[in-house]
């Protein structure tokens, strides 16, 4: 039995977007876990301020064919949608199948590839990977116009197991030999997927024991239906959304869920939310936040007018670049995300936030609704329990100092 109170509630709603408010968690309380639920993973109408405002943003940044506006377009939507479990969804699968700019070199597939997480995120990863296999970023990417069947490019055929689909230990050399040469011939023409039949391999591959003349296809297929898979996307939910060292029993328990869902991860989540172990006080409090989360959170939380520019700027500088991910493998987090320099650069946002607009603008309610209601906010702040010297300490700090207080505890790093 879980009992959904604002703890509960609020760490609910940490995990599936950015940042939280007393409001929100009243709702939810008042609303109970399941319509709660319901709520979140039921697509919600958009705001007509939203709509227009994200509009714009995007179609400036695609008619200047600028990464700099696209990446202030994704956090603006990140902030402000209505549908947060959506884009959490799709920064989840943007780190999963890691693409960078800084060699697709075009802001059109960029943009098409973050609609293609946007919206087949949520549902089958078996449409998801078939679809992302053909997406013109990824093949620019993981250079799929080298690989032609007298000189075979493994690139691909190599992350597909490792990165996307199976893990390590999961797969052979010989695997990854044999697979890219059935994907030989997918290539890109005009920016668009293009099978060059004239450079495919067309005889005999043996991939996981299995020999046939597989295409591409094919192969991706192999993935999808091995053992293997539901527990690696297991394991990628688990330290995304609930614990940083998933555990063999959490694994095997949320990999049995995938099956039962045909790999489909938006209702695999909603499911996890659901059990009494999300709501653990071994699990609260257990996630460092990444750079996106701590600087949308708090500005999403408390503050309004947010300067796009720059917090793309901040994200950028803390080690989280949208659109420019560090490899193939993504952004590690975790403790990564707190080395000294990135420690002091967060220190220095969150005291911006609080004493200038370098940002965004302080809601001119935060601080008196602090003085007020302090309980409520700290609820709202902080994922576990204060220590008691800390919680007095902030219940006493006047008006002015005890917001600045709160955000500068370590434990505000922590969902």
């Amino acid at each position: 039995m879980i009992a959904f109170d604002a703890p509960a509630a609020a760490h609910l709603l940490r995990r599936l977007q950015f940042g939280v408010t007393p409001a929100e968690i009243q709702r939810a309380v008042g609303d109970g876990l399941e319509a709660t639920l319901d709520r979140l993973f039921t697509p919600q109408p958009e705001s007509q301020e939203f709509t227009e405002s994200q509009a714009a943003l995007r179609d400036a940044a695609v008619a200047t064919a600028s990464i700099q506006d696209l990446k202030a377009w994704w956090l603006h939507r990140m902030a402000g949608t209505a549908n947060p479990v959506t884009e959490k969804i799709t920064l989840f699968w943007h780190n999963h199948f890691a693409t960078s700019y800084n060699k697709v070199l075009s802001v059109p597939m960029m943009t098409e590839q973050n609609d293609l997480f946007r919206t087949l995120g949520g549902g089958s990863f078996r449409q998801l990977l078939t679809t992302v296999a053909r997406d013109p970023a990824m093949l620019v990417w993981l250079d799929g116009n080298a690989n032609r069947k007298r000189h075979p490019n493994e690139n691909f055929a190599r992350e597909v197991m490792e990165l996307f689909a199976l893990g390590l230990g999961n797969y052979t050399e010989h695997d990854i030999q044999e697979a890219a040469r059935a994907f030989s011939g997918w290539h890109l023409r005009e920016g668009r997927f293009w099978f060059n039949d004239s450079q495919h391999d067309t005889s005999n591959k043996t991939v996981f024991g299995k020999t046939g003349n597989f295409a591409g296809q094919a192969i991706i297929d192999l993935c999808l239906d091995h053992p293997a898979c539901p527990k690696f996307l297991a394991f990628k939910l688990l330290r995304t959304f609930v614990m940083p060292e998933p555990t063999t029993e959490a694994i095997a328990r949320v990999a049995a869920q995938f099956v039962k869902h045909d790999l489909a991860f938006a209702p695999v989540l909603k499911e996890v939310c659901r059990t009494p172990e999300f709501y653990s006080a071994e699990v609260r409090g257990t996630i460092i936040k990444s750079p996106i989360e701590l600087i949308l959170g708090t500005l999403r939380s408390l503050c309004e007018r947010i300067h796009w520019p720059a917090v793309r700027d901040l994200a950028a500088q803390l080690g989280q670049d949208v659109f420019a991910p560090p490899s193939v493998k993504g952004w590690d987090g975790g403790r990564q995300w707190i080395h000294a320099t990135a420690w002091i650069q967060r220190w220095n946002f969150l005291s911006d936030v609080t004493g200038s607009d370098r940002y965004g603008s302080l809601r001119s309610d935060v601080r008196e609704a602090i003085l007020q209601h302090p309980h409520d906010w700290l609820t709202a702040l902080f994922s576990a329990p204060l220590s008691d010297i800390a919680k007095e300490a902030l219940i006493k700090a006047g008006a002015a100092d005890r917001l600045p207080l709160a955000l500068s505890l370590p434990e505000y790093q922590l969902m």
